[in-house]
Formats: C-alpha cells, structure tokens, sequence
C-alpha cells in the first residue's frame, strides 16, 4: 500500500475508523483519534515486501569463490502476518546451501527473508519461496531453509495454545540427500559457542 494516486488514503482510514465504531469504539476519542492513520502506516510497513525485487535483492551481491562445503545463515528473527487472520507469527529462519560457482553476500539472506515475511503470509509458502528463490538465483548444489515459528492465531484466539510452534522445511538439490540433510539439521540446532 502506497500513498500514491492509486490508493484512496482517506477512504481507507473513512472505513478503518467505521470498523472501529461497528466494535463499539468511539474513532473520535482521543486515544483513537490518529489510529486509523497509524494502523494504515503500519499495514504499510508490515507488506512493503510485495515491493521487493526478491531476485534483485541476491544478484546484487553475487562473487565467485572456490568454496564447497555448506554455509549456514541460522537464527534469522522475523516476523510475519498470517493471511487467514492476519494476526502476527514470528520466529527464525534457517538457511542453508552449498554454493556451485557463486555465494551470495551473507546480509542478503536475512533481506531475501524479510522480503517473504513482510507480506500476508502462511509459514509453509514462505518456507518455500526462501529455498526456491536461492536455488533459482545461485544455483547451489543445494539449499535447506527451517522456519520455527509461533502463530497468534493459534494462541489469542482459536484453540488458544500458547506454548506452541510451528517447525517446517524445504530442501532442494543435495539437501534431499540424507547425509547433508542431517548435517544442516544438526548445525542448525547445535548450541552455539558463544552462548
């Protein structure tokens, strides 16, 4: 969502500020006064990854280097909307691969990540979209990416489980192998060193 000609910004608050009032919330309160804005701004912000050049964002960082052991961006926090309530999840992301001829800038993957969190969302496309778009943009022999995620759907509201999480995975190329698939695992839940 822009604030170009093409989106009604005063229209959008019109009705945010009639939903407040149809919940039984007085929109003109000082509290609420500025919130259909605010909410808006945040909306903006929370899908300004359908704006991303998912592509672009790795080809700007592409170097050849003689490296073929697996490498390993673990621990990325993001945070998402889920597209059926469009209620928070959150968590971290795992990626893996083993470059071919290119690695990529290791700051690039948690943007990659960003650029798929920051949309409406469910965590298994998002698991997917991470592994494609490195296998398709690098041309590994192989990528593995792990999400762990909770989802406020499911504790705010519904079934209302608090302590749960979601855990799911995409593996591509080499990844499918049970060997560097268990290598990944294990690497990404070893205790770090530093901890």
């Amino acid at each position: 969502m822009t604030r170009d000609k093409k989106v009604d910004w005063k229209q959008h608050e019109a009705n945010f500020s009639a939903l407040l009032k149809d919940l039984g919330e007085d929109p003109s309160r000082d509290g609420l006064l500025k919130t259909p804005d605010r909410y808006l701004k945040s909306m903006q912000f929370l899908t300004s990854g359908y704006d991303k050049d998912v592509a672009g964002i790795l080809n700007k960082a592409l170097f050849d280097v003689e490296y073929k052991d697996m490498i390993i961006v673990r621990d990325i926090a993001f945070f998402s909307l889920c597209e059926h309530h469009v209620l928070p999840f959150q968590g971290r992301v795992h990626v893996g691969y083993i470059p071919s001829q290119k690695v990529v800038g290791l700051s690039k993957i948690p943007r990659l990540v960003d650029a798929f969190a920051r949309r409406l969302q469910v965590q298994e496309r998002m698991t997917h979209q991470i592994a494609q778009t490195i296998q398709e943009v690098l041309g590994p022999e192989g990528v593995g990416v792990v999400i762990e995620a909770s989802h406020m759907c499911m504790m705010m509201r519904g079934v209302e489980k608090r302590e749960s999480y979601t855990t799911t995975s995409s593996m591509q190329g080499s990844f499918h192998q049970p060997q560097t698939r268990q290598e990944f695992l294990n690497l990404v839940h070893s205790p770090r060193k530093w901890d």
